[in-house]
């Protein structure tokens, strides 16, 4: 236990405080950034004061402050500003006491007083009147007197102003500023129908703050996209232990376009807790039509076949609204109506009529394999390369597989056993159907030209 008879820094004496804020506004960004907008009534003086501006977050840019009265017929300029973020603690005691005077007493009721000389997290090192050096570990330790509390240190985060008024009394004021250790991404719950020809799909906001501060009763904007930001040294991310909290409730945010961006804006208050990721429905739950797509790329994994999800984002569809970027969970449900998870990707950013393709996992079931059936060489600068894929169906349904196949440098397809459509300047798509229980062939015959 820690008692000390505590004495106010001079600053403190001499500047007024202001602690609670009327209204709270905060904007939260994609990229560990908040906006936050306060409106505190302030006790001013006339010419120049000092006023404690208490009760901000831990990780504020104090470069990025704004302030203004909102009683335009009146003027207060801020002069100069301090961020103390110095806080108390016992580690900080002891460090501001090296050379000064302490006292503490043990389980047994022994009193030690003299100079702390040196402090670990361990043991103190005093020296008593007469010149004697003692090392008392603190284990042993019930109580420690620190006659005063040392310059510098407070109990919280704060911006000391010195300000120029030219009115005395209170005002409404607002403080706006940027910090960091406030973050929210999308995360999105799909459920597939028995047929996989339907995916029911809910959104999620999920909010996280370690930004040092509880924001009580805010009026909360979300912006979905991605923000240019000028560089800055790097800022250590400080962890946090973590609690959820969710709102299962009907959807709550109003989305709309702003600037380049989309903006979320929640119609009703909301207390953001520090160390706490709060979840809010961004949408209501829609039904889209997907369609399952089993894909074999060699050239990236020579055995396995991906299955994907897919669907265009379009209102036809069943869907039609911006996506901001997060992680969606996919679920499927049993016959007996447990919930199994599929699989999980992310999704970028996604504007409505664009399509959304999600990895869900590996083919249990399709085994593929490539292999080089013949190399020739026709002249000094031209190449042919004959490939077999060889796609075996163990599922008792027909399946149609996705064969995306990359080439390099000048190429042509001499030959191919099904047709293709070319995706990019060095891949091709094929579309092999399989049937239940059996195995397709694709055989391609390339030519490679060197310059």
């Amino acid at each position: 236990m820690f008692r000390a008879a505590i004495s106010a820094i001079a600053l403190l004496l001499l500047a007024s405080s202001a602690t609670v804020a009327d209204e709270v506004a905060v904007t939260v960004y994609n990229s560990n950034l908040g906006v936050v907008s306060e409106t505190r009534s302030l006790d001013l003086e006339k010419g120049n004061g000092r006023l404690a501006f208490r009760d901000v977050p831990e990780r504020i840019d104090a470069s990025s402050v704004r302030f203004e009265v909102v009683d335009r017929g009146r003027k207060v300029a801020i002069l100069e500003q301090n961020y103390v973020y110095d806080l108390v603690s016992p580690e900080q005691l002891y460090t501001k006491y090296i050379d000064q005077t302490i006292e503490m007493i043990d389980k047994e009721g022994h009193l030690y007083s003299g100079t702390l000389l040196a402090f670990s997290s361990g043991a103190v090192t005093l020296q008593d009147t007469a010149g004697k050096v003692r090392i008392i570990g603190l284990d042993n330790i019930t109580e420690v007197d620190f006659p005063l509390l040392p310059e510098g240190l407070i109990t919280r985060p704060t911006l000391f102003w010195l300000y120029a008024s030219d009115f005395s009394g209170q005002a409404d004021c607002n403080v706006s500023y940027q910090t960091t250790g406030l973050n929210w991404e999308a995360e999105y719950v799909g459920r597939l129908d028995k047929d996989d020809t339907s995916l029911h799909l809910s959104g999620w906001a999920s909010i996280n703050n370690t930004s040092g501060k509880t924001y009580k009763d805010a009026k909360l904007k979300l912006i979905a996209g991605d923000i240019n930001r000028a560089q800055r040294g790097p800022a250590a991310l400080k962890g946090s232990a973590r609690t959820m909290e969710m709102a299962m409730a009907a959807p709550d945010f109003q989305e709309k376009a702003f600037f380049e961006y989309h903006m979320y804006t929640l119609p009703r208050s909301a207390t953001l807790a520090n160390k706490e990721i709060k979840q809010l429905s961004l949408f209501e739950p829609s039904t889209v039509k997907v369609k399952k797509v089993y894909l074999y790329q060699p050239d990236q994994n020579p055995t396995d076949v991906t299955v994907k999800v897919e669907f265009v984002n379009s209102t036809g569809d069943g869907l039609g609204i911006p996506l901001p970027a997060g992680r969606v969970r996919l679920f499927k449900a049993d016959d007996d109506g447990a919930m199994i998870l599929l699989g999980e990707d992310r999704v970028d950013h996604t504007p409505k009529d664009e399509e959304v393709s999600l990895t869900v996992g590996t083919a249990f079931d399709i085994v593929a394999e490539e292999k080089i059936l013949d190399h020739s060489r026709i002249s000094a600068k031209v190449e042919e390369r004959t490939y077999q894929i060889e796609l075996r169906n163990r599922k008792d349904t027909d399946i149609t597989v996705k064969v995306a196949k990359n080439f390099w440098g000048f190429w042509e397809i001499v030959s191919a056993n099904y047709e293709y459509e070319k995706k990019e300047s060095n891949v091709v798509h094929f579309s092999v159907p399989v049937k239940a229980n059996s195995t397709a062939r694709l055989d391609l015959r390339v030519r490679f030209t060197s310059r």
